[in-house]
């Protein structure tokens, strides 16, 4: 099944963050915070403001920050993704 957005929404595959912390002490899932990175799957076509459309800022395949409790979690064959609204990205993560 393919999940295309409409309007400015944004599908993102979050990412997990590192399951130790630098010290080596492994975080246990209870202690775990949701993840705030992902990857864009899918982007939809954008939208409109005074009759122009307007696209949106990231494109598939970006590393994105989205806010913590911004958009709706779905599941698509097993996985978890976030359907967001462009302006619940706050940034695009460069280089590594």
């Amino acid at each position: 099944m393919k999940v295309k957005p409409i309007l400015d929404h944004i599908l993102i595959l979050p990412l997990e963050e590192n399951e130790k912390t630098s010290g080596g002490i492994y975080i246990p899932e209870s202690a775990k915070e949701k993840p705030q990175k992902g990857k864009v799957i899918e982007v939809g076509p954008g939208k409109f403001e005074h009759g122009n459309l307007i696209k949106p800022g990231v494109k598939k395949n970006d590393v994105v920050i989205f806010k913590k409790w911004g958009g709706e979690e779905i599941t698509v064959e097993g996985k978890i993704y976030k359907l967001v609204k462009e302006e619940d990205i706050l940034a695009i993560v460069e280089g590594k």
